[in-house]
């Protein structure tokens, strides 16, 4: 039995990397789950916030347009219900992982 024609086999294996290491080379381009949420947090905090300012310039008197303080109250309002579902559905996916049986 040639044990050099054994060895130079092991030279040419055509097996797949590791898991983890194909996993890196795929890593997706975008921001991370965790930079999507705050950014998204802090864009309806921010619209909260214009919304407040909008309220009391139109309760002093200095709001330009009652128009555009309803809409921007509007969005703001939309914004927050929608951070709210997203929240709901995390909460929920997350017990239901929680009750899986490993």
């Amino acid at each position: 039995m040639n044990i050099e024609a054994i060895q130079s086999l092991g030279m040419h294996d055509e097996v797949a990397p590791p898991a983890a290491t194909r996993m890196e080379a795929h890593t997706p381009p975008g921001p991370s789950f965790l930079e999507r949420v705050t950014g998204g947090l802090q864009e309806v905090n921010r619209q909260l916030l214009t919304s407040q300012g909008d309220l009391q310039r139109l309760a002093v008197g200095d709001a330009d347009s009652v128009h555009d303080v309803m809409i921007r109250l509007e969005e703001s309002r939309v914004s927050l219900q929608l951070m709210l579902q997203v929240r709901n559905r995390v909460l929920e996916a997350y017990q239901d992982v929680m009750r899986m049986q490993v």
